[in-house]
């Protein structure tokens, strides 16, 4: 297997120089082993040269067949024992001689295969390779480029957080019209003792600050106790009033169907007392009447008042002169005479006793008046019309609504009497 090969040992053969056959073809004597010849064939120069000066007689081993078949050093594959995995012959053309790179004639020169001349540093400036697939760092193997990952641009790098300057330059981004919203600034966690008192200090209200909460929650305490009272006068009041005056209308109904003991004079009955029920058709209003004008006795009950004390003591409707005043709220409490200024003249009242029916035919108003002017339940009232003694109904209300500034007058005059056991009035049964 390692035989010697000519110009090593000495021996010569017919045929090609340098092989061992006859005919010129490769012998098994002469074959080429790189575990004893580490110069493949070709890279011996003074082999060549003495072969063709003498030895063998054959110019085959001279310089220009040397470098016509001059081999191209590749990396070893992992099987470099066998010759054409190790050596890869490159045929150049005749006359331009392929150079020996520099990394094999001279390794000591040029340790770095990429400064050593001739090494393969690139394409030219301006040119574009011929193939630019990526390498691979763990195969040193070629692949196919993939599609082309975009670039994500880098986070800028945070404020840093809390800060007198930070607070101030937030604070100013969010007075700025337009601007962007600036970050909440978070502050920063105290580290002494000091710190921590200062930042406590920080969070605690001002006395300006608790003053003007507690004025607010005061405020809505009020607004929310005003609405209650509101609801209350105008609602709940009239509830409870027209309960009690029905109430007592069906008493005083009751107790006249059992023919109870019941008087028509003056002071025979008890202040806060019903004796008697108004009816005024037009308005729709049924609503006893008792004994008095005490407010808390009489009128916020939801009944009208007689005016039956002291100076202001007035006529019962059964007399045969005199003038019957009576007094009711407008507003709140039941507000039996609430539309009294819409009466006309010709408008009928009527007025229920145990014994019989007194209607009243309105004659003249008083739009309005002082409170303290009683000579409007005088038995002839001035102003109303009347010229002498007869036989008259005035009715009393607090003017404008809602208020108890003046007084508002309707004045009438009778115009039937009619006992309970003929039945009712035309004026209630009419329509």
């Amino acid at each position: 297997m390692t035989a010697s090969r000519p110009g090593h040992d000495g021996s010569t053969a017919p045929g090609r120089p340098g092989d061992g056959g006859p005919d010129g073809t490769a012998g098994a004597s002469h074959a080429y082993d790189p575990l004893t010849d580490p110069l493949p064939p070709g890279t011996h120069g003074s082999r060549g040269a003495h072969d063709a000066s003498g030895t063998h007689g054959s110019p085959w081993f001279g310089a220009e067949h040397v470098q016509l078949e001059q081999p191209v050093m590749h990396d070893p594959p992992p099987d470099w024992y066998g010759r054409e995995a190790f050596y890869q012959p490159v045929q150049e053309p005749v006359g331009q001689p392929a150079p020996e790179p520099a990394t094999q004639i001279m390794p000591a020169l040029f340790p770095d295969p990429a400064t050593a001349p001739g090494a393969d540093r690139g394409p030219a400036p301006g040119t574009e390779p011929a193939f630019t697939s990526p390498r691979d760092n763990e195969t040193v193997a070629l692949r196919v480029p993939g599609p082309a990952v975009p670039q994500q641009p880098m986070p800028e790098p945070a404020a840093p957080i809390g800060g007198r300057a930070q607070r101030r330059k937030a604070a100013k981004g969010r007075g700025h019209k337009g601007g962007a919203t600036a970050e909440p600034v978070i502050p920063a966690i105290p580290r002494t003792r000091i710190e921590a008192r200062r930042a406590a200090r920080a969070l605690k209200d001002s006395p300006a600050v608790i003053a003007s909460r507690a004025i607010g929650e005061i405020f809505i305490s009020l607004g929310v106790l005003m609405l209650l009272f509101v609801t209350y006068q105008l609602w709940w009041t009239n509830v409870r009033a027209h309960q009690e005056a029905n109430g007592t209308a069906h008493s005083l109904q009751e107790d006249w169907a059992k023919g109870g003991s019941t008087s028509n004079q003056p002071g025979a009955f008890e202040p806060g007392q019903g004796f008697a029920i108004i009816h005024i058709p037009k308005l729709d209003v049924v609503v006893p009447i008792a004994e008095g004008v005490s407010k808390h006795k009489v009128l916020d009950r939801g009944m009208v008042g007689h005016y039956s004390e002291g100076k202001l003591k007035t006529a019962m409707p059964s007399a045969r002169t005199g003038n019957f005043a009576l007094a009711g709220h407008r507003n709140t409490h039941g507000e039996p005479f609430r539309y009294i200024n819409k009466l006309k003249n010709g408008d009928k009242v009527v007025v229920e006793t145990k014994d019989d029916y007194y209607t009243y035919e309105v004659t003249s108003h008083l739009a309005q008046t002082s409170p303290s002017n009683v000579s409007v339940i005088t038995p002839v009232p001035p102003g109303s019309g009347f010229t002498g003694p007869g036989r008259y109904i005035t009715l009393t209300t607090c003017t404008p609504e809602f208020t108890s500034t003046y007084r508002m007058v309707v004045w009438g005059k009778m115009v039937d009497e009619r006992p309970r056991s003929k039945g009712m009035p035309k004026a209630l049964t009419a329509g």
